[in-house]
């Protein structure tokens, strides 16, 4: 059980915001391209727009050579909506954490996998897709504390996995 929720659960690296994750950051471990959750990652579940910090955050990574793309579950309106504005490259839809949305990023980015990062801020989804697909993954703690509904059986489970692995002294990261 405990090679089980290793394998599949535990992050390759966590921090508390994507705006923690710098082009250095990423270099020094040899990403050149992102995945990135929308939902709770960089904004709300609830707020449709980008923001300026999110803008000024993806602005960085691509002048520094950091490819981004949205990987998230959200319906086609609602990502299509929040990339439009800075013409991301993003996959809707993706059905995490199905392997399907991972490769489609992978072949989008035109990358090898070891040169992408998957950012998120759920273990059941984004960390388990990415760890099953034989990406990295980062964890960041999620921007809205209120989830959307399906989300919230998701959080329960997270909260014995990462209590399991905090115990295991694998990852300190917050109190479950």
């Amino acid at each position: 059980m405990k090679t089980v929720l290793k394998e599949y659960f535990l992050p390759s690296d966590y921090v508390n915001r994507f705006t923690d994750i710098t082009s250095d950051y990423l270099k020094s471990h040899d990403k050149t391209a992102v995945m990135i959750d929308l939902d709770n990652t960089l904004v709300a579940f609830d707020d449709p727009d980008i923001n300026d910090e999110v803008i000024e955050w993806i602005e960085t990574l691509q002048e520094d050579g950091i490819q981004v793309l949205i990987l998230s579950n959200g319906r086609k309106n609602r990502v299509e909506r929040f990339c439009k504005e800075s013409d991301l490259k993003y996959i809707h839809t993706a059905r995490k954490p199905a392997m399907r949305g991972f490769h489609k990023g992978i072949t989008k980015l035109g990358v090898k996998k070891k040169a992408v990062v998957m950012i998120g801020d759920q273990v059941m989804t984004d960390v388990l897709g990415a760890n099953r697909t034989g990406i990295d993954s980062i964890l960041v703690l999620p921007v809205k504390e209120k989830d959307a509904f399906v989300t919230k059986f998701n959080r329960r489970m997270e909260r014995r996995i990462m209590k399991w692995i905090a115990d295991e002294d694998l990852l300190n990261w917050r109190n479950y």
